[in-house]
């Protein structure tokens, strides 16, 4: 008897899926793409309509030979690779290899692997939607044109190795201008006054000044200020004032992939990448005991907020057996679809009710059970009712002075019993004025007694560096890119050095700056947020049937090969504009040094090079102390060289020596006490410190060491930590308390 073929990308994904059906079935994988477009050459025949030249993958021979085997004897075959536009392109090239099967070729699509969904699936086959595989080829193509275009040009002008992409461009255009716009920033100076009361039957309170003759304080100078502190206690004070009104917070909707992505980084702090990856294992599954593969989440790259009436009605069930009724609303909440939502799949939710993550936990390992439990509180969480909150508003009067204390009590917490607020640290950063609970007790006529007045000096600050998750989100409002290319814009940018992430911010590097600057000032119709949005919009339209192939690509290619025409005839000067002229003189010919990129980072050249060849390393100015380090195999200086895995000490007498030593931190290993701490990356280019003395001692920490004492165990040093609220701050790795850096080093 004849059985049928599925075919799928992921091992994982196809012992799921051969679990939930029969005998008659055989599931194979084809490990991710069979075909791409060649590495060596452009591959795309532009005179022809744009027309992609694929081929197969190296070592994917064996894979396609076996299922063109196993196709000719089945009796019908199924596509089953994920349901979104790099699926479809999969299954399409697939079946572009099974010769002489189109006629038995079907596509089904699971959004969730269950026994229901796989049933559900298998029942409603159907033909591969050309209109998604066109779209996909479209984006493929452009990115090949533009990346295979514009590279060389980068090569020319930096140097060799360096690439451009389409989206990614874009999104190293927005952390440079944000970065310009920080560095640009002149601060501002202000002030504000809080001020203490009590009456006679109340605790202390602290009031803000938010008036002076009914107008918003302009207290531009610690001068003014004080003239305001002086004047304000001449003045007696009453209860003007005081609200009380219920204020219902209603729960933030299911997970899409942006924010999936933003709340993983935010609680759990994982990068966009990561995120993905265990996202993709909770879809296509995980051993469950006995149960087998089974597949926890449903699809995770998605836009839509929607919820199948058959999830909704279940978790409505689990919160009223667990929570009770007064934690469950009369009618399900419903979610809108946003303006550039494709709503193509539901919100990413648990599959099943009944895996909760206590049920699962023990057979997740720390990361996945962590990002389930995030999912599952979130789908939860969106279907319970809102929290309550008694909001307490007292204003205070004294003459032309009107003070505003504000507080909260929880009434019912609602969904807060699933999705508390989880921020990494709830107290207040230092510039923000202080505030303390404001009683019950106040009543309109109250005497209010100023007790003190406190003033803060503020200053303004720029817009904040972007970091994985607001870029993310920066990118989805913009209508940049799409749930399934949002990980791999972050990660290309960091992976090409263009920007480098520092305490979870993205900043962009020197070569991100020069590189920016040389597409934005010679493509600024290409490589624009406008342009992107728009190519965007022409993919959808290519999706949903309305726009052509070969119309999108020319409004695409036409105006973009326009302007490489122009620009390359200027190559040479723009080369020229990003050399930099010291006042050093090349101790070889005489002529000036000038400062070039190089693969390794920026040195300085001879400017009359070919016919002078002279070089010379740029010592980084945050290591110039390190100067007159002495080599211990030779007794020659030791110098700042950089190499693929960042700055070390190399032996001026090389080639003769070839004396090495790594870049240290200034503190002695806390552990061994004989090596020295050294910046050091893991085979993902994540940054550690580690013992120089590496294997003897195996110390290592995620935090930069900092030589400061902790007060109050004792520990020979701190870690280095920031958070966006506090900024940066010292924690002690033993007993973790936490001090000010600022004050920290001040006291040392």
């Amino acid at each position: 008897m004849k059985k049928s073929l599925i075919i799928v990308e992921s091992p994982a994904k196809a012992k799921t899926i051969n679990k939930y059906l029969g005998k008659e079935y055989i599931v194979e994988a084809t490990v991710g793409h069979i075909r791409n477009l060649p590495k060596s050459k452009l591959g795309v025949d532009v005179e022809r309509g744009y027309m992609p030249l694929y081929e197969l993958i190296h070592g994917k021979g064996e894979v396609v030979k076996r299922l063109r085997e196993l196709a000719a004897k089945a009796d019908a075959v199924y596509l089953a690779t994920d349901p979104d536009r790099e699926g479809e392109a999969i299954a399409w090239h697939i079946a572009q290899e099974l010769d002489g099967t189109s006629d038995k070729v079907f596509r089904v699509l699971f959004h969730e692997i269950t026994q229901s969904g796989v049933t559900e699936a298998m029942r409603s086959p159907q033909k591969i939607d050309e209109h998604l595989v066109n779209s996909q080829q479209a984006r493929r193509v452009m990115d090949r044109l533009l990346g295979y275009k514009i590279s060389p040009f980068v090569w020319k002008t930096v140097y060799y190795g360096l690439s451009a992409g389409r989206v990614q461009s874009v999104a190293l255009r927005l952390i440079c201008e944000r970065e310009a716009q920080i560095n640009s920033f002149i601060p501002k100076e202000y002030w504000s006054i809080t001020a203490e009361f009590k009456t006679s039957h109340s605790d202390p309170f602290l009031g803000k000044l938010i008036q002076i003759d009914g107008i918003e304080p302009n207290i531009p100078d610690e001068k003014t200020a004080q003239g305001y502190l002086n004047e304000i206690p001449k003045k007696e004070f009453t209860i003007a004032e005081c609200q009380k009104k219920l204020v219902k917070r209603t729960p933030p909707p299911p997970l899409i992939t942006s924010t999936l992505q933003s709340e993983a980084a935010n609680r759990l702090r994982f990068s966009t990448k990561k995120t993905m990856t265990l996202a993709q294992k909770l879809y296509e599954g995980v051993e469950i005991g006995t149960e087998g593969m089974v597949g926890l989440v449903t699809y995770m790259r998605t836009d839509s907020t929607r919820l199948s009436n058959e999830a909704v009605l279940a978790v409505r069930e689990y919160i009223y057996s667990n929570y009770g009724a007064e934690y469950l609303p009369k009618e399900p909440r419903l979610y809108r679809k946003g303006k550039s939502s494709q709503d193509a799949h539901e919100a990413i939710r648990p599959t099943l009710m009944q895996y909760s993550p206590k049920t699962v936990r023990k057979y997740l390992d720390k990361d996945l059970f962590s990002l389930y439990e995030l999912i599952w509180n979130r789908f939860v969480a969106c279907q319970m009712s809102p929290a309550e909150f008694e909001q307490i508003t007292v204003d205070v009067k004294g003459g032309e002075y009107l003070f505003r204390a504000t507080g909260s009590n929880s009434q019912f917490r609602g969904f807060l019993q699933v999705y508390d607020d989880m921020e990494e640290d709830t107290r207040k950063p230092e510039d923000e004025d202080p505030t303390s609970k404001v009683p019950t007790n106040l009543h309109p006529g109250d005497r209010a007694h100023l007790l003190n007045l406190i003033p803060r000096q503020h200053f303004t600050k720029p817009l904040p560096r972007y970091s994985e998750s607001t870029l993310v989100k920066e990118l989805e409002s913009l209508g940049i890119g799409r749930p399934s290319t949002y990980a791999m814009i972050v990660s290309t940018i960091q992976e090409r050095k263009y920007v480098e992430q520092k305490d979870r911010k993205l900043y962009a590097t020197p070569l991100g700056i020069d590189v920016n600057g040389i597409l934005v000032s010679n493509f600024p119709n290409i490589f624009n947020v406008k342009f992107t949005a728009k190519m965007e919009e022409e993919l959808d339209r290519i999706a949903s049937g309305r726009h052509s192939y070969k119309k999108v690509m020319d409004d695409f290619y036409q105006p973009f090969i326009r302007s490489l025409e122009k620009v390359e005839k200027n190559t040479h000067h723009i080369k020229k504009s990003l050399q930099e002229v010291t006042d050093e003189v090349c101790e070889l010919c005489g002529s000036p040094m000038v400062i070039k990129w190089g693969r390794n980072g920026k040195f300085m050249a001879c400017s009359a090079y070919p016919r002078c060849k002279n070089t010379k390393h740029i010592v980084a100015e945050e290591h110039q102390h390190l100067v007159g380090v002495k080599c211990d195999l030779c007794g020659g200086e030791m110098v700042m060289k950089a190499g693929r895995f960042g700055q070390f000490l190399g032996c001026s007498n090389y080639p003769k020596c070839r004396n090495t030593k790594p870049l240290t931190i200034g503190v002695k290993c806390p552990k061994c006490g004989e090596g020295d701490v050294t910046a050091r990356l893991t085979r993902r280019r994540r940054t550690f410190y580690g013992c120089t003395r590496y294997p003897d001692c195996d110390f290592a920490s995620w935090d930069k060491p900092v030589n400061v004492q902790c007060d109050t165990c004792g520990s020979p040093y701190m870690v280095s930590k920031y958070s966006q609220k506090r900024g940066e701050y010292l924690k002690c790795p033993k007993c973790k308390a936490e001090v000010a850096k600022d004050t920290a080093l001040a006291a040392q």
